[in-house]
C-alpha cells in the first residue's frame, strides 16, 4: 500500500467522528474519501450522512443520488427520500419511497420505511411496516412505540395503550411512552398509573426530558382523578423545567405583531392573487377546538384535510428571499418585504405545495393555528380562500396550552406570564385583521359549538361556501388519521367536560387574568 492510500480515511473513522458529533472532522475525512475514488458508492453514502448531520440537505440529496448511480443499495434510497422530505419536496419523496423495496425479513428496513410513511402521512402503510417490524424484532421497544403512535393517529386507542404497555415492559425508562399512554383516555380512581409514575419521579436520576414527561403525565392523571392541587403542582414543576431548557424571548413575538400590523394596514383587492377557492384556513391559538372544526369540515364530501401545514410560511419566506436576492433576512425585514411579493405567484406556490398533502382535488383545510399571523397575506395571495378563526374563553385557551407538552413549537407555553404576553399580542392582531379585512374572517366560538353543535356546524358550512351534509356532525366516525394533540379527543362525540376545566385552577390563573385584562382581553362576560 502506498503512502497516499494509507492516509485515505476509512468508513469506520468517519462513522466514529459522526458518533462523536465531530462534524468538521467527519466532513474533512469524507471529502477526502470521495475525492480518492468518486466511483465508490459507500463514500457517497457516507457523504450524504455527514451532510445530513450538518443540515446540508441539498448536498445530502446529491450524494445519495450519486451513491445510487454507483450501484448503491436500499439505504441510499432511504437517504434520498429523507433529504427530499427535509427539503419539502414531498411529491418527489413520495415517488422515491414508492419505488423502494424493503427486505421483508429486515426489521430496520421496515422501520425506516415506516418512519418515512409517517412523515408523508401514509399512516396505514406505516402501520403495516411497524407491525411487521414488531413481529420480526419483538424485543425492540422502538417498534412497539412507533406502532402505538400510528394506532393513536388511526383511532385505535385501546390497541395503542396495549402497545405502550409493552414498550414500558421492555424499557421501563421510556417516559415518553408513559406520557403518551396517560393521554389516551381519561384515567379513573380505579384504573390509573399514579403509583408507578410517582415512583419514577422520586428516583432523582432522571434526565430533564424524562422528568418533564413524567411531571406532565402525573399532572394529567391527577386532573383526571379530581386531585387538582396535586395536578397543578406537577404541571408547574414540569413546565418550569421545560422552560429552563428553551432559548426564547417572548418580546420578539410581541414585536413581530407590531411589524405585521405596520406591513398590512389595510385589506387589498381580489385581483392581486391566485384565484383558487380551494383552501379553508383554520387559524387561532392552539388548543381552542381547531381540530374539531377541521373534522367537521373534512367530514363533508367536498373537503379533505391537509393537516397542519407549514407551506404558507415556507412559500412566503422563499418568495421574499427571491425578491431580495439573499437567504439570511432579519425577521422585521422579512415581514416588511412579505407585503411586496408577487402575490399571485405566492398563492400558486402555496396551492402546489398543499396539494402534495391531499389526493383530493377539491376543497381542503389547512389547520395550522399560527396562520393567524398571515391573514393579511392570505387575503392578498388567495383572495377566494376562506379563513375560519376559532375562539375559546381566553383562560380556558391559556390553561389548555399551559398543560400541553408540545413536541415542538409554542415556546411561550411553559410560563404563564409569557403565555399572557403572547396571547395579548395574538388578540391585538386578530382585532386588527377583523377591522382591516371586513367580511374575510368567519369566527367560530368553541363554547357556542358545544352548546349548539348542529346550528353552529350548519352556519360554519354556509360561511365557507358548503352545502349542509349530516356527515359533518358524525365527525367522530370519520376514520381519517389525526396526528395532533387532540388525536384521542376527536374520536368521541362532542362533549362538555373540558369547557370549564380551567375553573379548578381559577385562583392559580388570577395573575394571568389580570395580565390579559390590562391589554383589553374580555374575560368576565364569557
Amino acid at each position: 500500500m502506498n503512502a497516499a492510500s494509507s492516509s485515505t480515511p476509512t468508513a469506520e473513522s468517519i462513522l466514529g467522528a459522526l458518533r462523536a458529533r465531530d462534524l468538521a472532522q467527519a466532513d474533512a475525512m469524507v471529502q477526502a474519501l470521495t475525492a480518492s475514488d468518486p466511483t465508490d458508492a459507500q463514500a457517497w453514502s457516507l457523504d450524504s450522512d455527514v451532510a445530513a448531520a450538518r443540515g446540508e440537505m441539498e448536498r445530502a440529496l446529491t450524494s445519495a443520488t450519486r451513491a445510487l448511480a454507483q450501484g448503491g443499495d436500499f439505504w441510499d434510497g432511504i437517504r434520498q427520500a429523507r433529504a427530499l422530505c427535509a427539503l419539502g419536496r414531498i411529491g418527489e419523496a413520495r415517488e422515491v419511497v414508492g419505488r423502494l423495496a424493503p427486505d421483508r425479513s429486515s426489521a430496520p428496513a421496515q422501520a425506516a420505511i415506516g418512519d418515512l410513511r409517517v412523515f408523508l402521512r401514509s399512516y396505514e402503510v406505516a402501520f403495516a411496516c411497524y407491525d411487521l417490524a414488531v413481529k420480526l424484532e419483538p424485543l425492540q421497544p422502538r417498534h412497539w412505540f412507533n406502532r402505538a403512535a400510528v394506532r393513536r393517529y388511526l383511532g385505535q386507542l385501546e390497541e395503542a395503550e396495549s402497545d405502550y404497555d409493552r414498550v414500558i415492559e421492555l424499557d421501563p425508562k421510556d417516559t415518553e411512552a408513559r406520557l403518551n399512554r396517560s393521554q389516551l383516555r381519561t384515567q379513573t380512581a380505579e384504573r390509573n398509573h399514579l403509583s408507578e409514575l410517582l415512583q419514577i419521579a422520586g428516583q432523582g436520576s432522571l434526565s430533564w426530558p424524562a422528568e418533564v414527561a413524567i411531571r406532565y403525565a402525573l399532572s394529567k392523571e391527577y386532573e383526571d382523578t379530581g386531585r387538582y392541587e396535586e395536578s397543578w403542582q406537577q404541571l408547574l414543576r414540569g413546565a418550569q423545567l421545560r422552560r429552563r431548557h428553551l432559548r426564547y424571548e417572548v418580546a420578539n413575538d410581541v414585536a413581530t405583531v407590531d411589524w405585521i400590523m405596520q406591513a398590512y394596514p389595510e385589506g387589498s383587492t381580489a385581483s392581486q392573487g391566485c384565484n383558487s377557492p380551494a383552501p379553508i384556513f383554520i387559524v387561532g391559538m392552539p388548543r381552542t377546538g381547531s381540530t374539531l372544526i377541521e373534522r367537521i369540515l373534512a367530514s363533508h364530501s367536498a373537503v379533505s384535510s391537509a393537516g397542519e401545514l407549514n407551506d404558507l410560511a415556507v412559500a412566503m419566506v422563499e418568495a421574499v428571499r427571491r425578491q431580495l436576492g439573499r437567504s439570511i433576512i432579519p425577521r422585521q425585514e422579512m415581514v416588511a418585504a412579505s407585503a411586496r411579493v408577487n402575490f399571485s405567484a405566492l398563492g400558486r406556490d402555496y396551492i402546489e405545495r398543499a396539494r402534495c398533502w391531499t389526493q383530493h382535488q377539491g376543497r381542503f383545510t389547512d389547520k395550522m393555528p399560527l396562520n393567524y399571523l398571515y391573514c393579511g397575506l392570505i387575503s392578498r395571495a388567495l383572495p377566494r380562500a376562506h379563513i375560519v378563526h376559532v375562539t375559546r374563553h381566553p383562560l380556558a385557551t391559556c390553561y389548555a396550552i399551559f398543560k400541553t407538552l408540545f413536541n415542538q413549537g409554542y415556546p411561550f407555553s411553559y410560563d404563564l406570564s409569557e403565555l399572557g404576553a403572547y396571547y395579548g399580542a395574538y388578540h391585538r392582531l386578530m382585532r386588527h385583521w377583523l377591522k382591516t379585512l371586513p367580511g374575510r374572517i368567519y369566527e367560530v366560538s368553541y363554547e357556542r359549538l358545544i352548546a349548539d353543535p348542529e346550528g353552529e356546524a350548519r352556519r360554519l358550512c354556509a360561511a365557507v361556501g358548503l352545502g349542509w351534509e349530516p356527515a359533518c356532525l358524525e365527525f367522530h366516525s370519520n376514520r381519517d388519521p389525526v396526528a395532533t394533540a387532540s388525536a384521542a379527543q376527536v374520536r368521541r362525540p362532542i362533549y362538555r367536560s373540558s369547557l370549564d376545566q380551567w375553573r379548578h385552577y381559577e385562583a392559580k390563573l388570577e395573575p394571568l387574568r389580570a395580565q390579559l385584562a390590562e391589554v383589553g382581553v374580555a374575560l368576565d362576560s364569557l
